[in-house]
């Protein structure tokens, strides 16, 4: 058996199925950078993520529910501002697969 058909043995088919939803999700790179920034500066409010991308709130907003039904981040209202944080560290994993592979470019 070849190294990476050990590898890909190992995996649990729960595994790949929760990778490869968060994957569809994250296929965007405006929800790619969300994730980069979150995990780059923390918990934040929407109006500081539009700052940090400069993007208008409405374009935010849509991203920021389709990974919260996803369960890759969850919202936290903290009195008048919704504040997002990342809810599934397999967000992160993807992220770091393809700052590894920029790296070995």
């Amino acid at each position: 058996m070849k190294t990476n058909e050990v590898c890909i043995s190992e995996l649990s088919m729960d595994l790949l199925e929760r990778m490869a939803g968060a994957l569809k999700i994250l296929a965007h790179p405006c929800r790619l950078k969300l994730i980069e920034v979150l995990q780059r500066e923390g918990d934040l409010p929407v109006h500081t993520i539009m700052e940090r991308l400069q993007m208008p709130q409405a374009t935010i907003s849509q991203h920021l529910n389709q990974m919260r039904r996803g369960g890759l981040v969850q919202a936290v209202r903290k009195g008048k501002e919704v504040w997002y944080e990342i809810a599934d560290p397999s967000a992160l994993t993807i992220l770091d697969c393809i700052r590894r592979k920029q790296g070995g470019q």
